[in-house]
């Protein structure tokens, strides 16, 4: 198999390192997000995929940055213009009076040459020229103070010339055109270099980010990952029972806001927390059945719904917190699915691939895993993982393969941050796991343990 080859610039780095080397960590800097590890089908090297926070590969910092050093300038400009008209008109006014004071040296000593005769006279005289000299006084102050303010704008004008200075060394000589240009092409080579990853096993839970706090102990909030890049939606399920209002957010800014775009009524109330939207349809539990309904958001109406066979629902088997959290739904890279349990299984964990558009189950695998002894469990690749509870101290503890219909014990931890988790599921998009953490809005990042396809795979 030939190794993977992907040159990025500095807004994209692929991490690669030798097969004597497996334990090496990335630790990429604040802002930046670790994609996911690989390795060749003989383990001769991992491959780590780092690239910066969405909101990084923007000019709009730097190009904001520079909009205010150059309205600073053009304020202080526009200060020196006035302070240099004001400052020359002073400067006329007294060179006025500079003749006007010779004019009274001339006087005094006029004065003292003819004597005591004529100092009523002068003194008179002297005294109405002082009169007029009077308003030279606050004139004098005024020069005295904007010639200080000059000091000061020149000084701080060698200061903006600095950092602009040290801006434009850091960006380069690109105009802002051909920096978005770059950057864009910079996303596409993240994006070939994840195509190229296939479907990988999960290794690590970083976080979590807390995104909001709001709402009940129990709830629900996601994106829907089968959406275009730049559709960023956002709906809100608050409480596991007993409402039917859906609330929808143009994007994560306007959701930490509370900024509401629409609200859905639904046709029936839901149970549990454990929805999931995906390519535009919201798959929730009817309330006190082991139904699953589609409702399309576009048309406001419900799609299809239908009985799992055999699941128990309204408690019956719950997770380790109850809520009526008997069915779970969810999606990945493979499609949707339900993972539920039955009688027939003895209560353990079911899991079933189901057709979007029909809800018919396409296929079924039987675990071994107690679902009320989970805590909430999610698919990732086609591999549930099940976590041993919704408390502090929670891990990762069972995963099982839907492709080798096999299952292993694992030992991944995860931050259970507000100490009650009521709903965890996985985003195939953002690569993340959106969580109701005691009435907070968290993301967890994830790390997955990747195969390189190359173009010699069939």
């Amino acid at each position: 198999m030939r190794a993977l080859s992907v040159v990025l610039n500095p807004l994209l780095f692929l991490l690669l390192f030798g097969y004597y080397y497996p334990s090496v960590t990335v630790r990429p800097k604040d802002g930046w997000k670790v994609y996911s590890s690989a390795q060749d089908a003989e383990g001769r090297c991992i491959c780590t995929v780092v690239a910066p926070e969405q909101n990084l590969c923007s000019r709009d910092a730097k190009e904001g940055q520079l909009r205010q050093l150059l309205e600073q300038v053009q304020n202080m400009s526009q200060s020196i213009e006035v302070l240099n008209l004001r400052t020359q008109r002073d400067f006329q006014y007294i060179m006025r009076m500079e003749g006007q004071f010779k004019g009274l040296r001339s006087k005094f000593r006029q004065v003292e040459a003819e004597g005591k005769t004529q100092v009523n006279r002068n003194f008179q005289e002297l005294k109405g020229k002082m009169e007029t000299l009077q308003p030279l006084i606050p004139v004098l102050e005024q020069y005295k103070t904007d010639a200080q303010l000059i000091v000061q704008f020149k000084q701080e004008i060698r200061n903006l010339s600095m950092v602009l200075t040290a801006i434009q060394e850091e960006i380069g000589a690109y105009d802002s055109e051909e920096l978005q240009q770059r950057v864009l092409s910079l996303e596409g080579r993240l994006r070939n270099c994840r195509s190229r990853l296939t479907c990988g096993k999960l290794m690590k839970i970083a976080g979590p980010e807390t995104v909001k706090t709001s709402g009940t102990r129990f709830g629900a909030w996601m994106t829907d990952p089968q959406a275009s890049p730049t559709n960023n939606r956002v709906w809100y399920m608050d409480s596991y029972t007993n409402n039917k209002i859906v609330k929808e957010y143009k994007s994560i800014a306007d959701f930490v806001s509370g900024v509401e775009s629409r609200t859905y009524n639904l046709p029936f109330k839901w149970a549990g927390t454990n929805h999931v939207v995906h390519n535009g349809s919201l798959y929730y539990n009817k309330v006190q059945s082991n139904i699953v309904v589609c409702y399309c958001f576009e048309t406001g109406r419900v799609v299809t719904q239908r009985a799992l066979e055999n699941a128990g629902f309204h408690n019956v088997y719950p997770y380790t917190w109850g809520g009526f959290s008997d069915i779970d739904l969810m999606a990945d890279e493979l499609g949707l699915w339900a993972v539920y349990a039955t009688n027939q299984n003895a209560g353990n964990i079911v899991i079933s691939q189901l057709n979007p558009e029909t809800l018919q189950i396409l296929g079924t695998w039987n675990t071994e895993y107690s679902k009320r002894n989970a805590g909430e469990s999610f698919m990732i690749c086609g591999t549930l993982y099940i976590t041993n509870s919704h408390l502090t101290g929670a891990k990762v503890y069972y995963s099982y393969s839907t492709k080798t219909s096999s299952y292993e014990y694992t030992d991944i931890p995860f931050h259970n941050q507000y100490f009650h988790m009521s709903m965890l599921g996985y985003n195939a998009r953002d690569r993340a796991l959106y969580g109701w953490n005691n009435g907070h809005q968290v993301l967890f990042n994830i790390t997955l343990f990747h195969i390189i396809k190359t173009e010699d795979d069939s």
